[in-house]
């Protein structure tokens, strides 16, 4: 089938959205703006960039992403609430391609134990939110909250009224990802008979699947083939629970599959995917598993005998996707000591990063004193330098030095020395068991922020005796999980830079948090499809 006869499916990215909801997984400014300006490279058609709402930092980088990027669709999400929609409104003001996207729940479950509304006031309420968001922008998105679990004659009246209303785009999320492949189908497949105006108005049906029974990328792809003309997704997959359809799946699925697939067309750059799947991977905290599909990094390896010789003798006896079809690169380029700013650069730019010339400063001076520890620089110790120096936005407290002691018999002890925002550095000692619960008692004592450690790995970026070690944490503060990762040629400095990010992101995150909706607004918590 020729291009020009193929339906273009939509790829709305919500990583920096419900992504970021991933338990542990906190971006500051820096962060967001970046993996935005990447997925505006991926190709990805919207971009739904925060829940303004929510914090004055997803207020702030909505309204910093949408004035920045020129081709993608740049979305708020929004309750049916006035007062979020109206904060939505104002964050994309001055926005180059705004999308304001309302929900409001519609499920028996959730019409009678968490609304306690009758089903003619939430659709009076929807019409009234979508009108209200048209105000703003004529890119409106309506969601029916757990729309799979919806009687399918309430999905076809509320859905008829928001279309009435102004929506330009229905989603059907499969919120807590109940459903199956041949169902949630069915429900695109049936609206699209029950709604001629969906067609004669040029409404773009959506899918938003959850992956709770590991269904999320089939519930999407069925949908597809049932008329969803938008996919909304994540890359790696996170997301609330057990995460979203993963983006780099998705994609790969319909074109590996173009036989299948071959009434529709996408307009996604795959070889931007690995880069921005390790840099989503750092920045957030939250790891690829080694056989995710597509990016983890047994996708592409092959251990056993007869699958070896497979390979050597065709690639496509045991693959079938190309690794640089995704951006795996076949080779590392090396630098060392002698490497220069310009080499740098342009392997900076090669994964995938866009940053100024003070931050590439910065990271080649890091680059250069990493390069007088080791031999050879590779691609992951560059990436583990910027990621740190993208990190370096939220810091409030600086490691300055330290110093343990610890041994068999002897009572493991820590002298920690941290730099605040004023420049003012504070020192503490404090013992523990082993040197790095003493380490982290002592930064516990100098920033006043008590944690609890829930998880704690190390692993050596790359080969040798030199190699960079990564550190990641998990820690629980107030109820909340939160990531951290740091990294170093030294494993322990490793795992205090980790844990110093921990104690930042939650500090960031405090400072910046501002009420939701008051209970005068509404009664209903703020969620998301």
């Amino acid at each position: 089938m020729s291009d020009a006869n193929k339906t273009h499916i939509r790829i709305f990215d919500t990583t920096l959205r419900d992504g970021e909801q991933s338990p542990g997984a906190t971006l500051n400014f820096g962060e967001k703006l970046e993996i935005a300006r990447q997925l505006e490279t991926l190709g990805v058609d919207v971009i739904e960039a925060g829940f303004p709402i929510t914090s004055q930092g997803d207020f702030e980088s909505v309204k910093a992403i949408g004035a920045e990027l020129q081709r993608a669709v740049v979305c708020g999400l929004a309750r049916c609430v006035p007062r979020d929609i109206d904060r939505a409104g104002e964050a994309l003001q001055g926005a180059n391609n705004p999308r304001i996207h309302v929900f409001c729940a519609t499920s028996k479950i959730h019409r009678e134990k968490k609304l306690k509304k009758p089903i003619d006031e939430i659709i009076r309420i929807s019409i009234e939110s979508v009108k209200q968001a048209r105000q703003y922008t004529d890119n409106v998105e309506f969601s029916p909250e757990d729309g799979s679990r919806t009687e399918l004659s309430v999905l076809v009246d509320i859905t008829g009224a928001a279309v009435e209303a102004g929506a330009t785009t229905i989603n059907i999320p499969d919120t807590v990802g109940y459903a199956v492949p041949d169902e949630y189908g069915h429900i695109f497949a049936y609206m699209r008979d029950q709604l001629p105006q969906l067609d004669a108005n040029d409404v773009y049906l959506s899918a938003h699947c959850h992956n709770d029974l590991g269904l999320a990328v089939a519930n999407s792809l069925s949908a597809v083939q049932n008329g969803a003309r938008q996919v909304e997704c994540t890359i790696n997959g996170i997301g609330e629970r057990a995460g979203n359809a993963s983006l780099e799946e998705v994609v790969m699925a319909m074109r590996t599959r173009a036989d299948f697939f071959d009434r529709f067309d996408l307009g996604i750059n795959a070889k931007k995917i690995y880069p921005l799947s390790r840099m989503v991977s750092s920045m957030t905290g939250l790891m690829v598993q080694r056989n995710k599909a597509i990016v983890g990094e047994n996708a592409f390896a092959h251990e056993a005998g007869i699958h070896q010789d497979g390979m050597l003798k065709h690639r496509d006896t045991y693959e079938i996707m190309n690794p640089s079809a995704v951006g795996v690169p076949d080779s590392k380029l090396v630098l060392g000591k002698h490497s220069g700013r310009h080499a740098f650069r342009e392997r900076v730019e090669h994964l995938g990063y866009t940053v100024d010339d003070e931050t590439l400063q910065k990271a080649f001076d890091e680059f250069k004193a990493l390069a007088d520890k080791k031999k050879d620089v590779y691609d992951e110790d560059i990436e583990a330098i910027l990621d740190q120096q993208l990190e370096s936005s939220r810091q409030l407290w600086e490691l300055v030095r330290f110093q343990v002691t610890s041994g068999t018999g002897v009572i493991a002890m820590a002298t920690v020395v941290l730099r605040d925002a004023t420049d003012t550095e504070r020192m503490a000692a404090a013992t523990g068991d082993g040197p790095i619960d003493a380490m982290y008692s002592a930064m516990q004592q100098i920033t006043g922020v008590q944690t609890t450690l829930k998880d704690f790995h190390t692993r050596a970026i790359t080969a040798g005796k030199d190699a960079q070690g990564e550190a990641a944490i998990s820690v629980n503060h107030s109820g909340r999980l939160v990531n951290g990762r740091g990294w170093s040629t030294d494993v322990v400095e490793a795992a205090a830079r980790a844990y110093l990010s921990a104690l930042n992101r939650i500090r960031t995150t405090e400072r910046k948090e501002v009420s939701a909706t008051s209970p005068e607004d509404s009664e209903e918590p703020v969620s998301q499809p």
